[in-house]
């Protein structure tokens, strides 16, 4: 935080919560300096921070696999290769297990999925104050570094989630096999008349349970890492307080909630790729 003014536990929480925002303010386009002025910029604004770690950490992605494929060997396999082959396998038999349709591209997409959300959950380990206190050395006020803390980004990857189910239930059944599941189901009746009374009932029922992928997709995500995030920060503030003693309490509770907390990251990634996997599924599924 700035040099000079007073630190408070709600200053300190509302600082590491608040993102490096660029938009349009009174005075022309730039940074927000606080968290009102991030606000007043409204939809047009971008979240430079989570935005510009989301693609670093994309491309550590491509690096590192596209690495470890060059050099992968038919012998014994090095360290880094075992391990992205256990992690391409796993994915394989999970989409085997979750997906029926017949499609090549959708194991890639959950690895991608798996791997990205993985490295953006994996930030949240790095300790609160460093990296921030880095780029606040250089003059850079604002800097969250975890990607899947902020809900731009969480629904961002599930608008795109579900604009691949629509695509592919369209191009699966074709418009009239997609509205039909729309308008034709849970209610049926014989009578063409009947049928003509349910439509409406069965478009409403049908179209909630549809939209409502994506935002349980990118909110269950987001608010699960928040959550952590928050945990974090709280800890962080014993440290604030001058007392070694809740300084010795915090870091033991810093590394109890770190350990379990790369179940929680890990699981996160996994409910992330699975759900898509499965949501295309039944994008496939042609009645």
């Amino acid at each position: 935080m700035a040099s000079g003014v007073e630190i408070t536990s709600t200053s300190y929480i509302q600082h590491h919560l608040t993102n490096l925002t660029f938009g349009q303010t009174d005075h022309g386009w730039g940074f927000a300096h606080n968290a009102q002025e991030a606000a007043e910029m409204g939809f047009m604004a971008v979240n430079v921070d989570s935005l510009g770690w989301s693609i670093f950490l994309g491309l550590v992605f491509c690096i590192l696999f596209r690495f470890a494929a060059n050099r992968a060997t038919s012998g014994v396999p090095t360290g880094m290769q075992n391990f992205i082959e256990m992690m391409v396998e796993f994915v394989d038999g999970t989409v085997k297990d979750s997906f029926h349709g017949n499609n090549p591209w959708i194991a890639p997409i959950a690895l991608t999925i798996f791997v990205w959300v993985f490295f953006m959950n994996l930030m949240d380990l790095i300790p609160v104050d460093f990296i921030p206190h880095l780029f606040e050395v250089g003059g850079v006020p604002f800097q969250k570094i975890v990607p899947s803390t902020d809900p731009n980004i969480t629904l961002g990857m599930a608008l795109a989630v579900f604009g691949m189910i629509l695509y592919y239930s369209i191009k699966v059944k074709g418009v009239s096999g997609f509205l039909g599941e729309l308008t034709l189901q849970p209610f049926a009746a014989k009578s063409p008349i009947i049928q003509a009374m349910f439509m409406p009932i069965n478009l409403a029922l049908e179209l909630v349970g549809l939209l409502a992928k994506p935002f349980s997709l990118g909110l269950r995500l987001f608010g699960n890492m928040y959550a952590g995030e928050m945990i974090f920060i709280l800890i962080a503030i014993m440290y604030m307080s001058g007392s070694w003693i809740l300084g010795a309490f915090g870091g033991t509770l810093q590394l109890g909630w770190a350990i379990f907390h790369i179940l929680i990251i890990t699981l996160q990634a996994f409910i992330f790729m699975v759900l898509t996997v499965v949501y295309l599924g039944m994008a496939h599924e042609n009645h």
